[in-house]
């Protein structure tokens, strides 16, 4: 089944309901919503790979979530999963894909609670924008349909409290949305707790603002950061760097890294198992009768070395370098040493790396600089191990080729 074809029916499909069911009240789901959750759907399932049918089904509950507002907004995930069902059931989807995308779309709900990591991917694509620059923009249309839909005067004091409470309760599923989001909702969660603090004075010690997610942490020294910041003339930092963003960059980086490496050993592999068939095949059968065809005898020998070539740059390319293992007290106070990497203290004593390691963690710039470093070792290794790859698979190629040219002509020669 051709899943991205049938991808673009349902966009179509889709986009002509809301069209033709056009509904005033329906200010906030509406097609805009369901475009934003699709793509935030497509941005968290190409960040896992996932596989066709993965990815068909995720998209397709992302299309179809909010569907059913427009016959029955009360119990809309539900219809939804019903439509979606009858549209992919008249289309010869089999049907333990549609229950997954029912599945998906009813993962929604809300109180979230998603069980698999597909019904986690779709429920945090539809509440992705609580942690983006656009939730304010989103809240403002969700209160107007809300007052439409229900026909009474909700305040912006009430609707405040209920988006606090919506945000107090709310927590991402994935890994992805927790490290790219919750920063930015809990700075959103705090600006709304400030002004029901300023406009309820009485409130500001029941309405604490926390941190989103994760505990707060002990208070650390002031240290010297690696860009110094400005204060203006009432002593207020202009230079506030987003810090829990930074270390958020730096995952997602560092993870992403891992992904590329991933997949270059798996190429690597891949090309070392097929060489060695064919240098198996060809050591068994085609040089033991070399000398009865005597004219294959380059073509054969040809290939074998091809194959060989393409074997040592592929095993080139997963080959571990192992630094010495070993730091001194001067790489440290010089901050020359990166104690991320197991490579450069894997010989060294616990004490002394749990020393170095402490020292580290109180120096904000030597973090920093250690992260930069992590970061940029695991780019010149990528480098390093793609263009082995790279020289390996040209090889084959292009080796290839002549081969089949030659045993070509070899074949033609004997005719």
């Amino acid at each position: 089944m051709n899943y991205y074809t049938l991808l673009d029916e349902i966009k179509q499909y889709v986009t002509s309901y809301f069209h033709t069911h056009a509904n005033d009240k329906l200010i906030y789901h509406n097609l805009v919503h369901t475009e934003h959750v699709v793509n935030a759907a497509i941005e968290i399932a190409n960040h896992y790979r996932l596989s066709d049918q993965d990815y068909f089904i995720v998209v397709t509950a992302a299309w179809f979530h909010d569907i059913g507002y427009y016959t029955d907004p009360a119990r809309h995930e539900e219809k939804g999963a019903e439509e979606a069902s009858v549209f992919l059931s008249r289309k010869g989807v089999d049907e333990p894909a549609i229950q997954t995308v029912a599945q998906c779309i009813r993962a929604t709900r809300l109180p979230q609670n998603p069980e698999t990591m597909l019904e986690k991917i779709v429920a945090d694509a539809d509440l992705f924008h609580l942690g983006t620059s656009r939730f304010g923009e989103f809240s403002k249309s969700l209160r107007k349909e809300f007052i439409a839909l229900h026909n009474i005067d909700l305040s912006k004091d009430e609707w405040r409290n209920k988006t606090i409470r919506l945000l107090e309760s709310h927590q991402y599923h994935t890994d992805y949305c927790r490290l790219l989001l919750s920063d930015t909702k809990a700075k959103h969660l705090e600006k709304l707790k400030e002004k029901q603090a300023d406009k309820y004075p009485e409130l500001k010690n029941p309405l604490p603002v926390m941190p989103a997610l994760e505990p707060q942490q002990p208070a650390k020294p002031k240290i010297k950061p690696l860009i110094p910041e400005e204060v203006d003339e009432k002593g207020k930092r202009k230079n506030n760097r987003p810090e829990r963003g930074i270390e958020t960059m730096f995952r997602i980086t560092s993870a992403n890294h891992q992904r590329l490496s991933d997949m270059a050993d798996s190429k690597a592999h891949i090309m070392i198992s097929v060489n060695s068939i064919i240098i198996s095949v060809l050591l068994s059968v085609l040089l033991k009768n070399l000398e009865q065809f005597p004219q294959y005898t380059i073509p054969a020998m040809c290939l074998l070395s091809i194959s060989l070539v393409t074997i040592v740059f592929s095993i080139l390319a997963t080959r571990p370098n192992i630094p010495r293992g070993t730091f001194t007290q001067t790489d440290i106070n010089e901050k020359k040493v990166n104690l991320l990497f197991f490579g450069n203290f894997f010989k060294m004593s616990m004490d002394d790396y749990t020393s170095g390691m402490l020292q580290m963690m109180d120096d904000r710039d030597f973090l920093y600089r250690s992260l930069i470093k992590d970061v940029y070792s695991q780019g010149v290794v990528l480098g390093s191990k793609y263009q082995r790859l790279r020289i390996s698979y040209n090889v084959f190629m292009y080796g290839l080729i002549v081969s089949v040219i030659a045993f070509s002509i070899a074949a033609i020669v004997t005719i």
